[in-house]
């Protein structure tokens, strides 16, 4: 049993390691603590093996607000199981105190009035300030990047993810493994990946013609006087999820046979400690963990999860260590003769006001957004509503989107897909450019207009929901549900594929959405190569300069059963 849990420190006596698991109360022993940076980087070091876990950063090298999850389902066997617990009950499992430091990192509860208390969070120069103080007491730790780092903001867009390159290449990570990397195209990730200094990870990347990894599987590391074997498991639905035509050649797949196999190697190659640095996402984790023996540890990405506790699946580690650049896991093991005996966790939150900046990275970093420095902080608007856009279902980033959408194309319906990537913005806040690219910066941008009859539109959101709902997760292959503008429905998470959704309902008329009638229907981000038309940022940021200050009205379009 974990005897101690809080927020910067959750210790394991190795005698206990393995016994049963529920939740302490770190939170209220972490209430008292004072939010200083000496507090936030406090621990005691522990075994002979360190790791540091960053992941889906997005390319936000700068604080930014980022309102956590209102709603996060779970499905199956997992229904109320963390991660997929939010808000009030959030805080009532991990024991923490409402409108604590740590209420507001973890939680969506008075987001706003918190924000303005406890400030942004993030920065890649506060991120390299941890770490390297983490490297001085521990100078053999292991910096692992779980991915989603080059895509994300109009810097990024703009220089074809080099500037993140530049970045993390001053962090010195020992590894890295990826998602959105390869919506940059194969032949820049190439380019990218045969300049890094560190190995770019990926057990389950194939070569789709020749049937044989593209990618390193995994890195040897001797760390403490023990064999660390570090795995890559690149995001399985890449073709699935994102356009296939940007890397014909490649095949991904979660290809648990594989792991099984790549584990059994690295232990007969002499690993002590085996660890997979994943972007499967929590559950496919969660499922993974349970099915392949030999893992110690997997370091989970994709899903934007922020635990401050592992979850435990048997003898593996599961850690969840947010998105952009908002939190930091250290976890220090005590490793010897091929076992893992005893672990302590720490989910540092970078709170940007507290976290002193590194002075090299923060010049690096203004160096890199230097040349866009006029348009990145260029007004186009300003928001009176609290816009986000990380949850299963309507965020007011995509709701904007969807409405922008409407209005420009002139269409009866609007589809914004459902990426958890992209920061909040607080009600009075300006609009600025590089705040509508954080929410679109991507490389398929254009914003369509097509006709689609409502058959055609139920059959989208019933495979969406799928993605999202399916019992079994390794076939939960995308992000959250697609965001629907101008249409509501009901869906009961429950049923099965075919039958979730219902009542599909035109909002201006009231009008049950017709099978057989054809619609108008607006979107963005489409996988199909030669998609027509403009970048979304382009046609959103016309709509919000008209608007002048935008207000997100609250959205109950989409009602929700069977969680």
């Amino acid at each position: 049993m974990i005897s101690r849990r809080d927020f910067l420190q959750a210790t394991v006596a190795a005698s206990a390691l393995w016994g049963a698991s529920g939740v302490g109360n770190w939170g209220r022993l972490a209430a008292q603590q004072a939010l200083t940076q000496d507090k936030l980087l406090e621990f005691d070091d522990y075994g002979n093996v360190t790791l540091i876990h960053i992941t889906d950063i997005h390319a936000q090298m700068k604080p930014v607000w980022f309102r956590e999850p209102e709603i996060n389902l779970g499905v199956g066997e997992v229904n109320g199981l963390p991660p997929h617990v939010t808000g009030a009950d959030f805080l009532k499992l991990f024991n923490i105190e409402t409108g604590s430091p740590h209420a507001y990192a973890l939680t969506y509860e008075d987001f706003v009035a918190l924000a303005k208390g406890y400030g942004r969070m993030g920065g890649l120069d506060r991120c390299a300030t941890v770490i390297k103080a983490i490297r001085a007491a521990r100078p053999d730790a292991l910096l692992l990047d779980g991915g989603d780092t080059w895509q994300g903001s109009l810097t990024a867009e703009r220089t074809k993810g080099q500037d993140m390159v530049n970045v993390m290449n001053a962090l010195k990570p020992d590894a890295m493994t990826s998602h959105w990397e390869f919506t940059l195209g194969i032949d820049r990730v190439t380019e990218i990946v045969e300049g890094l200094a560190f190995p770019f990870l990926g057990a389950n990347i194939f070569d789709a013609e020749w049937d044989e990894p593209a990618y390193e599987p995994y890195k040897m590391f001797e760390v403490g006087g023990a064999q660390v074997a570090v795995i890559g498991q690149a995001f399985p639905y890449l073709p699935i999820a994102n356009p296939k035509w940007m890397f014909p050649n490649l095949s991904f797949g979660v290809r648990e046979e594989r792991m099984a196999e790549v584990v059994q190697e690295v232990r007969d190659a002499g690993a002590d400690l085996v660890v997979v640095l994943s972007h499967n996402g929590f559950d496919v984790d969660r499922k993974m963990a349970g099915n392949v023996p030999g893992i110690d540890v997997i370091l989970t990405g994709h899903t934007h999860d922020a635990l401050p506790e592992p979850v435990m699946v048997g003898q593996t580690l599961l850690i969840a260590s947010g998105s952009n650049g908002k939190f930091i896991s250290r976890v220090d093991l005590d490793v010897q003769n091929g076992q893992m005996l005893g672990f302590r966790h720490k989910l540092i939150p970078i709170f940007a006001d507290v976290i002193e900046p590194d002075a090299e990275v923060a010049a690096l970093i203004d160096a890199e957004r230097a040349p866009f420095k006029a348009e990145l902080e260029e007004v186009i608007g300003t928001t009176d509503s609290l816009l986000y856009r990380r949850g299963n279902f309507n965020g007011t980033w995509d709701d904007l989107i969807c409405n922008a959408l409407i209005d420009e194309h002139q269409a009866d319906i609007a589809l914004s897909p459902g990426f958890r990537w992209g920061p909040s913005l607080l009600p009075g806040d300006s609009i600025t450019r590089e705040d509508l690219h954080n929410a679109t910066a991507m490389s398929y941008p254009a914003a369509y207009r097509s006709e689609m009859t409502g058959e055609t539109l139920h059959t989208i959101l019933e495979d969406v929901a799928d993605n999202l709902f399916n019992p079994d997760p390794y076939y939960q292959q995308g992000g959250d549900m697609v965001r629907v503008g101008g249409m509501g429905y009901h869906i009961d998470v429950s049923k099965p594929q075919g039958s979730r959704i219902t009542n599909m309902t035109m909002l201006k008329t009231g009008e049950a959405v017709d099978s057989a009638k054809t619609y108008v229907v607006a979107g963005w981000a489409s996988v199909n190569e030669g998609t027509e038309g403009p970048a979304i940022w382009d046609l959103v940021e016309g709509w919000i300069r008209k608007q002048g200050a935008v207000t997100i009205d609250p959205n109950s379009s989409v009602q929700v059963t069977g969680a």
